[in-house]
């Protein structure tokens, strides 16, 4: 749980000092900051894309958009975001609190490095991939802090459970994750980070959240046939 906590608490740090600064830069140098930054989130998610099997990723991400629009997966994550806000009181606004922390939650959480380096860390105490996923994720929350308020800091509580899990139960994930199947759940989730990069740059409403059953997919294969 180390790792996890680690992690955590830089988006934490990273996400209060992106609160300092929001409000304090005009609309125009923010919007074009937050473009400049989908356009890299984009590329981020392409390359691990590219890693993946082609067929396998179209048929993972097809089944599972399929059954994450039939759950309204994105749906009921902001919708849990809108009322986490009520409950603390933010002044933000709802639709910002709930997109901020659904973007921030699938970009720390999907990606080899959340999983392989929550491996290193409860298996062999070795958190070098986790200190350097932690200053990445401590930089973005910064900007995404800035841009779209308090719900990017309750991504932190999503990364503590997600990667504090993988780290408590390494040594079983060990043997089931093969180096084909992360590198295939990374490629799944390089194509949600594409989608989350291009709502930030271009305002697009790409349901990212709805892709996440395409894991499961993916997973599913492997285990099966792998």
């Amino acid at each position: 749980m180390i790792g996890a906590i680690i992690n955590a608490t830089a988006i934490l740090a990273g996400g209060i000092l992106g609160l300092l600064f929001r409000g304090k830069i005009s609309k125009e140098i923010s919007g074009n900051i937050i473009r400049i930054i989908g356009i890299c989130v984009c590329i981020i998610g392409i390359s691990g894309a590219l890693e993946g099997d082609f067929m396998l990723l179209v048929i993972s991400l097809t089944l599972g958009t399929f059954a994450g629009e039939f759950l309204n997966i994105d749906g009921r994550l902001n919708k849990f975001g809108i009322w986490t806000q009520s409950k603390l009181k933010r002044g933000d606004e709802n639709a910002d609190f709930a997109e901020g922390f659904v973007a921030a939650t699938l970009l720390f959480c999907v990606g080899a490095m959340a999983i392989i380096g929550s491996i290193e860390s409860g298996m062999r105490d070795d958190r070098s991939i986790i200190l350097t996923k932690s200053i990445l994720d401590g930089v973005s929350a910064m900007i995404l802090a800035s841009s779209f308020g308090f719900g990017v800091l309750l991504s932190a509580a999503a990364v503590l459970v997600y990667q504090g899990s993988i780290e408590f139960f390494a040594g079983y994930l060990q043997n089931v994750l093969t180096n084909e199947m992360i590198t295939q759940i990374s490629a799944v989730g390089g194509i949600m980070i594409v989608g989350i990069g291009l709502n930030m740059a271009l305002k697009t409403e790409i349901k990212v959240a709805n892709f996440l059953p395409g894991f499961a997919f993916a997973t599913a294969y492997y285990l099966i046939l792998g």
